[in-house]
């Protein structure tokens, strides 16, 4: 029911063919979805761009954003509930309410999945494609008027604080849209990349972890959308393991030294499926303690040795100049 919300810059480039990339994707996203599995989503991308090695990496679920207004048989009346009301307002609050007693119907949302699919373009870290597509339900969000209630404002009425909800019916079949195309050495190049994302996958590639694994077989980037103090539309990127709520907690009680520590780091990377893995989970996740990395530090400082030399070389700058990301 709802338009697409515009899609940002996509650092991305046509690939073999006729058609840019990112048209054959939108292409494979229209029209009524024969399967929402992975599998499937995975197929239909997999069909349009034969020239890439594609694989699904992972789906976040649990978000949402507005949707439209329904009548009371849940037949459309328009698709942005914001620029429906100030269309129907022109200004006058009362009005507006007056037109939504008239409907009687109800306010949507659309209940948000996003599919990640990656294609590796080359040996770095940051060679790789990755897709994001989004899969939306339409559902019942609330009634559209309630004669207890005025809204304080437009943009109260839009999205009130305190309205009650209804059950998340849903008035539309599934659907999935094509979000982004994202040509991630394009984005680590551009001024959108932050010093520490830039930094991350440069440490990927220094370390072991760059030589027994891809990047993008265990990571994707979560990317954000917003405005800087010029009003321009710029990005920010922020990595996520393909393993989160399948790896062990290291907090600050779990830090140990010698042997122990030895055996506890080598066991999180057995766990994790690549080397030095507990360095760039401490680097993203709070449940990796920082002073895993100090007692690391310390121990190879010392009289243990249970690093290879380009994980020390990593470790030791971090020491120097710790960050996050």
């Amino acid at each position: 029911m709802s338009d697409p919300v515009p899609v940002a810059p996509a650092y991305s480039q046509p690939f073999r063919g006729d058609r840019p990339l990112d048209v054959r994707i939108a292409e494979a996203c229209a029209g009524e979805p024969t399967s929402l599995s992975a599998d499937g989503i995975l197929a239909a991308l997999q069909a349009q761009a034969p020239e890439l090695r594609l694989q699904y990496a992972m789906a976040r679920t649990g978000w949402h954003r507005l949707g439209g207004v329904v009548d009371g048989h849940y037949r459309p009346v328009a698709r942005h509930i914001g620029e429906w009301a100030e269309e129907q307002s022109g200004g006058d609050m009362e009005r507006l309410m007056d037109k939504c007693a008239e409907i009687g119907g109800f306010v949507t949302r659309l209940e948000g999945c996003t599919h990640y699919v990656t294609a590796a373009t080359g040996g770095r870290a940051q060679d790789y494609l990755q897709i994001e597509v989004e899969q939306l339900q339409e559902v019942i969000e609330r009634p559209l008027w309630d004669p207890d209630w005025m809204p304080d404002d437009l943009e109260d009425f839009i999205d009130p604080m305190g309205y009650p909800h209804l059950g998340p019916e849903p008035v539309a079949p599934p659907r999935l849209l094509f979000r982004r195309l994202l040509r991630v050495a394009d984005f680590i190049d551009s001024e959108d990349a932050s010093k520490n994302i830039k930094r991350f996958l440069d440490d990927w590639d220094r370390s072991s972890a760059g030589e027994s694994a891809r990047f993008c077989d265990h990571w994707i980037l979560s990317i954000r959308e917003y405005q800087d103090t010029y009003g321009d539309s710029r990005l920010s990127a922020k990595p996520i393991s393909l393993a989160n709520g399948e790896v062990p907690e290291l907090p600050d009680e779990a830090v140990a030294r010698g042997a122990t520590l030895a055996n506890l780091i080598h066991g999180f990377d057995r766990e994790t499926g690549y080397h030095f893995a507990w360095y760039f989970h401490m680097l993203t996740r709070r449940r990796v303690s920082h002073r895993l990395a100090e007692a690391v530090h310390a121990d190879l400082m010392g009289a243990f040795d249970y690093l290879p030399a380009r994980d020390i070389a990593v470790l030791r700058d971090w020491y120097d100049a710790a960050y996050s990301v």
